[in-house]
């Protein structure tokens, strides 16, 4: 069963609908929390990334859970919040720039997709909306890591990408 909308808990944990897009939620989420980083980082720099980023996650282990319950799924794909905090993880090392974005993007997607250790294993074995959510944190500190490394070393391997 789809949950309406019209409860906060679903319309946060589908951020906004995006979830119930068709075809891979999981990226359609991911490409819906890129506008929102970019205007919070805008606005108040990546501390008020930081900040938004633990507030969504604790937001969003009870949106899952009310999702969740309205569904009667353990871990519907229509979940998307933790995409959202997944993303905003890795961008916290991302400068202001679209293509930083861009390869955030890409570095979170290919990390939540493949999901390799210690993503897996969370995946695997925790449950309820901790598990939901858990997977995505460590897609997000991976892909952090990566940004963080490519930001450092990145120019003296690859020019012209404006980072």
């Amino acid at each position: 069963m789809r949950p309406s909308l019209e409860h906060p808990g679903v319309l946060l944990a589908t951020w906004f609908g995006a979830g119930y897009l068709p075809k891979a939620p999981g990226t359609w989420g991911s490409l819906g929390a890129l506008p929102f980083a970019w205007v919070l980082v805008k606005i108040g720099g990546l501390y008020a990334l930081g900040v938004a980023t633990l507030v969504i996650f604790l937001v969003g282990l009870w949106a899952s859970k009310v999702y969740m319950d309205k569904s009667g799924d353990h871990d519907p794909g229509a979940i998307v919040i933790d995409e959202v905090v997944g993303m905003w993880i890795v961008l916290l090392a991302a400068p202001l720039d679209p293509v930083a974005y861009a390869i955030g993007f890409v570095l979170f997607r290919l990390f939540d997709v493949f999901k390799p250790w210690p993503i897996s294993w969370a995946d695997r074995t925790i449950g309820g909306a901790w598990g939901v959510m858990i997977d995505d944190v460590l897609a997000g500190l991976v892909g952090l890591a990566v940004l963080a490394l490519l930001m450092v070393y990145g120019e003296t391997y690859v020019t012209g990408w404006g980072l």
